[in-house]
């Protein structure tokens, strides 16, 4: 606390009304040196005298308000000078007007409370900070996330499209394929198959042992529970049905052709393999 009166007997009048009391007190005898105090000491509330030579009480409470704004301030003052002080404070340039002569108890009730005003305020202004620093929080969280979905989502796009792409190919083969996955359910199959099986009770989404027959459902199963590719004769050496287990076990493919499928598919394939190693563009 800082008082400032420019009479010494109201200052040791004042000091003497907080004596065991937990404040840390300075005295000015001026608004000038009460600035001076003030650029080294820490001050929580400040009480002036009105009329003071050179700067009075509201001129000096002013400079404070612009200097140190979080600083409570306080005026002292006679009934004589009651309108200019209303008017100060109805400017909010003062917390409260006190007159002269003062009731003890009034101004330490009223000195207690602006402590209790000035820890409010700064505790507001605490949690203001806080709640500013978590909404940015918040917003480089909302940022953030938002980058992962627009990622995630370009991803599960590219995905489609390779999905979309791989269908189209498997749909070009030559060769009838089924594509199992690892809960024996039909994921897909193209209209190749039918040369190969009855498929007009197929539908995606049904049992594989319900449509093939115990020898391709066997085959699909062991591939898939050794993950290993294996093959089977079919019509007298005149066709073939292979399975190739997917990655990880999520699913097998079954192929299925003609001995003359299965060659133009390896003739095709050493074809592929020459022109890359000349490093060559192939469009496949």
């Amino acid at each position: 606390m800082l008082i400032v009166d420019d009479e010494e007997n109201i200052l040791k009048s004042l000091k003497r009304l907080f004596v065991g009391m937990e404040y840390k007190i300075y005295t000015a005898p001026s608004g000038e040196e009460a600035l001076e105090i003030l650029e080294d000491k820490k001050v929580q509330l400040v009480i002036s005298d009105y009329r003071m030579p050179g700067m009075n009480g509201v001129e000096f409470l002013s400079k404070i308000k612009k200097m140190y704004p979080d600083t409570i301030r306080i005026i002292l003052s006679g009934y004589a000078d009651v309108a200019a002080i209303v008017n100060a404070v109805n400017e909010g340039e003062i917390y409260k007007f006190i007159s002269k002569p003062w009731n003890d108890q009034e101004l330490t009730t009223t000195i207690m409370r602006s402590f209790e005003q000035h820890n409010l305020q700064k505790e507001n202004l605490s949690l203001n900070k806080e709640l500013q620093q978590r909404n940015e929080e918040l917003e480089e969280l909302a940022n953030s996330l938002e980058q992962k979905v627009e990622s995630r989502t370009r991803a599960i796009e590219m995905k489609n499209r390779a999905l979309k792409i791989a269908r189209n190919i498997l749909s070009l083969l030559p060769v009838g394929v089924i594509g199992v996955d690892s809960e024996d359910i039909i994921v897909y199959y193209n209209n190749v198959l039918s040369k190969y099986m009855e498929v007009s009770g197929l539908a995606l989404g049904m049992p594989a042992d319900t449509l093939l027959s115990d020898r391709y459902h066997k085959l699909l199963r062991s591939s898939l529970e050794s993950l290993k590719p294996e093959f089977l004769e079919i019509r007298e050496g005149a066709g073939w049905m292979m399975a190739l287990p997917l990655p990880n076990g999520v699913g097998v493919i079954g192929l299925f052709g003609h001995q003359g499928d299965f060659e133009e598919i390896k003739k095709q394939y050493i074809k592929y393999a020459e022109m890359s190693s000349k490093k060559e563009v192939v469009n496949v």
